[in-house]
Formats: structure tokens, sequence, C-alpha cells
């Protein structure tokens, strides 16, 4: 299973160089299922893998001419600050234990999983009935970027997920970037929230392997140098159907297996 997660490593940065996003959603399973590790740290090492990543999409992107800061900064900002709170205060005060229905115990763990395969679901179905999307706004609403922002800082730190998926359509709708500038500022943006989500929990004490993460990291970072050469030639749009029904069959995937197995 270990070979099988080495090589589905590559996809998480496969799918960051091409789409801007996704990658988090593939790390998790990919660490839990393939690698057994466990969820709640899964989501620490999500954060470091996803991060390092992008720091490296970003700055090809960034020669490309595909970044733009001030937009990066305005919704990296208000992330951080939900990140930080969730993360750092709520996150350690959930039990282990959440309740017990019969003789069935809710974990934290499985609340993690849950949670993150609807929330594959949903991205899913986003991107299978994304089409190409008009920015009817000719002017950024800095204002509701900065709100979304902090949503997606609540996504980020509870399941240690980038967030790409939502990161991308509001740089679309809100701040008016073309797609290949949503691309490259959505890397830089998911490098800011994960390195501040994962340096929260290197405060709290949280347990690393760094050898393992280095190498699942240099692994996806090859998968990323392929993305963003792709992106070159590839409409990152007629590919978000065909990625989001392959991470819908894994978020069903998921739910049925901590439910049901």
């Amino acid at each position: 299973m270990e070979y099988l997660g080495y090589f589905a490593s590559i996809i998480i940065g496969l799918s960051l160089g091409l789409i801007g996003g996704g990658g988090s959603i593939l790390t998790i399973p990919i660490l839990v299922y393939l690698f057994k590790v466990d969820p709640e740290l899964a989501t620490s090492y999500s954060l470091f893998i996803v991060g390092a990543t992008s720091l490296f999409g970003g700055y090809s992107h960034y020669k490309l001419g595909n970044l733009n800061l001030k937009t990066a900064i305005y919704f990296a900002l208000p992330s951080i600050v939900s990140i930080l709170i969730i993360r750092e205060v709520i996150f350690p005060q959930i039990a282990s234990t959440l309740f017990t229905v019969a003789s069935y115990a809710v974990s934290k763990n499985l609340l993690i999983m849950i949670v993150f395969s609807i929330l594959m679901i949903a991205a899913a179905l986003s991107m299978i009935k994304d089409k190409n999307m008009i920015v009817n706004n000719p002017k950024t609403n800095f204002s509701q970027l900065a709100l979304i922002g902090f949503l997606v800082g609540i996504v980020t730190g509870f399941l240690g997920a980038g967030g790409g998926f939502l990161i991308i359509p509001a740089l679309l709708f809100f701040a008016n970037l073309p797609m290949k500038q949503a691309v490259g500022t959505s890397l830089l943006i998911i490098f800011i929230n994960s390195a501040i989500g994962f340096a929260g929990d290197l405060y709290i004490g949280t347990p690393v392997d760094y050898t393992f993460l280095l190498e699942i990291s240099c692994i996806a970072f090859i998968g990323l140098l392929i993305g963003v050469q792709l992106s070159k030639k590839i409409d990152g749009n007629k590919l978000k159907p065909i990625f989001g029904w392959f991470v819908l069959l894994m978020g069903v995937y998921i739910i049925t297996k901590e439910l049901f197995f």
C-alpha cells in the first residue's frame, strides 16, 4: 500500500500545478488509507505537504506572470486569523470521543473523515458542473474576498485542506482574475495558509516525521512540475470535470468505509 501511496503522491502535485487546487483533497485519504497515518495527525501532515508543494508551484507561476500579490494578501490575512483560531484554540478542545450511540462511539477521527468526505463530494460536484466562468463584475471586491478568505481558513484549520477548490472561484468572481492568474495566486494563498497552520501545530507540540514528509513532498513536487508544464498547453477548466469524478468516487468510498466497514 505504501508503494501505491508514493505513486498517488504524484497526483497531489499534478493537481495543484494544473488547476491550482485539489491537492489537499487527495492528501488526507492518501495519508490515512495508504500510509496508515492517524486522521488528526494527517491534517497536520497535509498542511506541510500541500504547503511545500504550493510554494514551488506559486514560484513557477510567478515566473510565468500568473501571480497577483495584492489579491493574495487580501485573501490570506483573514484566512490566517481563522486558521489560528481553529487549530490552536478550538481543535485541541475537541474530545477524542465525542459521543456514543448505543454501542457505537463517534470519535474525533471519524468526524474528521466524514466531514472531509462530504467536502470532497461537494467539491467534486462543483468541478463536474463547472463551466468556463464568466466574470460580470470588472472590479475587485476586496471586502467579499476577505470574508471568503476567513471562511476558507476555517476549512484549512479544521481539515488541513488548502481550499484551492474554494479559492479559485473566489479569485475569478471577486478578484476578476483570469484563470491562469487565479491558479498561480491560489497556490500562493494555499502556501501561506498551510504554513501558518503547520507552524501552529508545531507550537502546540504535534509530533512530526520530517523524513516521511520530505519524501512525500518531493514526490508531489515532481507531479507539480509536470502539472505546471502541462498547464501551458492544457486548459485547466477542461480537466476539472474529469478530476471531479475521481474526487467524487473517493468521497463516496471514504464515507461508506467509515460508516459501514
